[in-house]
């Protein structure tokens, strides 16, 4: 059984990640369902991944879900907070910025294939000043080119700053299943419908359907990994049927729900 940490990482451990000679520094830290790790940034790129159970990470601009199997590339500094929906088994890369100038600038959640995974296992074994030109660091060189060319997946919501849509939105998060247009979001929000489609394109980059249809599939996804059965899940986001939720899910995901339940 693994042994939670209660608190997160201190300033004094904070910098010695930061400024730590080598290209990357691997981390294993677990945490317990519902620990939440304060807001906070890195001078150094991280890739979050969790070698099992689901986290939440949320900056000012978006929020995203990182599913087991799943990383979160999160550039330097980036405020966030984490949230461990299930109990998590952290394995942090610290990267220096220098070693992955082929990274964007936006954070995005990727698939982490079986090699880099076990990889990664190794990485947080390693001492943090591991041997550039050893076996160590030929580990380390294999793993920085495993991170390249992975691809996002649709795991990412992205939140207006216009308050007429954060308070759509912030109703929208906590109760996904919430069908109203925006015509009759209108009736409360100062603004007409029209005007509220606007918006929500401009600053999110994303129609008012496609954000709640997103924001319906991560919370399916939060749901499944916490193990509620597929067909709760799909009633209870509103689908007609479990067989039109599961062909949704398969569409955006490559997977059915099954894929993603405990």
């Amino acid at each position: 059984m693994p042994r939670f940490r209660q608190e997160s990482l201190s300033p004094a451990e904070r910098d010695a990640v930061d400024t730590q000679p080598r290209p990357v520094v691997a981390l294993a830290l677990d945490y317990p369902p519902g620990h939440r790790i304060a807001p906070h940034s890195h001078t150094r790129t991280q890739f979050v991944h969790a070698d099992s159970g689901l986290m939440r990470v949320t900056t000012r601009t978006g929020a995203w879900v990182v599913p087991p199997g799943h990383a979160l590339w999160m550039p330097a500094e980036i405020e966030h907070e984490i949230l461990a929906i299930e109990a998590i088994l952290m394995r942090t890369l610290y990267l220096d910025t220098g070693a992955v100038p082929w990274l964007p600038s936006d954070c995005w959640v990727v698939a982490v294939p079986p090699l880099l995974r076990q990889l990664i296992s190794k990485a947080v074994t390693l001492p943090a000043l591991y041997h550039i030109e050893g076996a160590d660091g030929r580990l380390m060189a294999v793993l920085l080119d495993e991170l390249r060319g992975l691809e996002a997946t649709p795991l990412h919501l992205p939140f207006p700053r216009d308050p007429r849509l954060r308070d759509i939105v912030d109703t929208l998060t906590e109760f996904p299943r919430d069908d109203r247009a925006l015509d009759v979001w209108a009736r409360t929000a100062g603004a007409s419908g029209r005007t509220l489609a606007r918006l929500f394109l401009a600053e999110t980059g994303m129609t008012f359907g496609e954000w709640r249809r997103r924001r319906r599939l991560l919370a399916a996804v939060e749901w499944l990994a916490s193990g509620r059965p597929v067909t709760q899940v799909a009633l209870d986001l509103g689908y007609a049927s479990p067989s039109a939720f599961i062909a949704m899910f398969k569409r955006h995901m490559g997977d059915t729900p099954g894929q993603f339940g405990c």
